[in-house]
C-alpha cells in the first residue's frame, strides 16, 4: 500500500499540485493505510465499505471537524480511483460513503473601523503594511502573493495589471489595478532589496522569497496589535470582496478577478454589509 501512495503523490505533483496539497493527500492516506494495517488489511484489493466505514467512523469518534473528515474521505476516493485507472482494484470502495454534512461558513469581513486599525498597527512595518495593503487592494491569496513574480507585475506611469498565474487550483488570471495598489507596488519596489536571488516580487532582506508562513505570522501579529479578534489573513480577501460588492461592483467581474469558479461562492457575501447612509469605504473600486 505504501508504494502505492508513494507513486499516487509523485503524480500529484507532475500534475501540477501544490506541495501543500501533496503533503495533506500523503497525511491523509498514510493515516488510512496505518487504520486499515491495524484490521489486517495490507492490500488494496482486500479494502471493502465496510472496514472503510469504520475507519471514518473511527474518525468521527475523534471529534474532527465535518471539513476535515470530508477532505480526507476525498483523499480516500480519489487514491481508489488512481488504482481503479491502473486496474490494481476493480471498484472504488469509498465512492459509496457519504460526506458529513458541513455548516456553511459566514464569512468574516472587517469592518472600516477595523482595517483603518489593521493599517495604523502595521505601519512602523513598512513591509508588512504593504503586504497587507495590497492583500486588501487586490483580493489575492497570500499564497498567490508569495509567487507573483517581477513578470507578472505590468506596470506604466498611469495603469498597471498583474498576472495571476495558474498554479494547482489557481486559475490564470488578469487583475486590473487600481491607483491606490499602484502606488502601493511603487513604494514596495523602491524598498525591494536589491541583491534578490530569484524574481519573486516579496523577498526578505537577504533576497530569498518571503514564506506564506512568515506573512500569516506577520499579518496575525499585526491582528493582535490593533485589537482585531477572530480574524485571520484570508478575511482580508473577503473584505476586499465584500466591499466591493457592497459598493456596486459587477458580481461576474468580481468573481472572475478573485478567481472563483463558481458565481456561488461570490454570492455568498452579497449582504455581508450594509454602508450606513451610502457612505463608501476607502477600498478603491476596481
Amino acid at each position: 500500500m505504501d508504494n502505492y501512495i508513494k507513486k499516487f503523490t509523485e503524480g500529484l505533483g507532475t500534475d501540477g499540485k501544490s506541495i501543500h496539497t501533496i503533503i495533506a493527500y500523503k497525511k491523509d492516506l498514510e493515516q488510512m493505510t496505518s487504520y486499515l494495517k491495524d484490521h489486517g488489511v495490507t492490500d488494496p484489493v482486500n479494502v471493502d465499505e465496510d472496514v472503510l466505514r469504520g475507519y471514518f467512523d473511527e474518525l468521527k469518534k475523534e471529534n474532527l471537524s465535518a471539513k476535515t473528515i470530508s477532505r480526507k474521505l476525498n483523499s480516500a476516493r480519489t487514491f481508489f480511483k488512481y488504482l481503479q485507472e491502473l486496474k490494481i482494484v476493480t471498484r472504488n470502495p469509498a465512492i459509496l460513503i457519504t460526506h458529513p454534512k458541513i455548516s456553511a461558513v459566514i464569512p468574516r469581513v472587517l469592518t472600516e473601523l477595523e482595517y483603518r486599525a489593521l493599517r495604523d498597527a502595521a505601519r512602523p512595518d513598512r513591509r508588512t503594511y504593504l503586504i497587507i495593503e495590497i492583500l486588501l487592494q487586490t483580493g489575492i491569496r497570500i499564497g498567490e502573493l508569495c509567487r507573483i513574480t517581477m513578470d507578472d507585475l505590468h506596470m506604466n506611469k498611469k495603469t498597471a495589471t498583474l498576472i495571476i498565474t495558474a498554479y494547482g487550483s489557481t486559475s490564470k488570471r488578469e487583475i486590473p489595478l487600481n491607483e491606490q495598489a499602484i502606488d502601493i507596488f511603487k513604494e514596495y519596489l523602491s524598498m525591494r532589496p536589491q541583491i534578490a536571488k530569484c524574481d519573486n516580487v516579496f523577498i526578505t532582506k537577504n533576497g530569498n522569497p518571503l514564506l506564506v508562513r512568515n506573512i500569516r505570522t506577520s499579518i496575525d501579529n499585526t491582528f493582535k496589535k490593533a485589537g482585531i479578534n477572530n480574524a485571520k489573513v484570508n478575511d482580508l480577501r473577503n473584505t476586499f470582496i465584500a466591499h466591493h460588492l457592497a459598493r456596486g461592483t459587477n458580481i461576474f467581474v468580481l468573481s472572475k478577478i478573485i478567481g472563483h469558479k463558481r458565481i456561488a461562492t461570490t454570492e455568498k457575501y452579497l449582504g455581508k454589509i450594509k454602508l450606513a447612509n451610502d457612505k463608501m469605504p476607502t477600498l478603491p473600486v476596481l
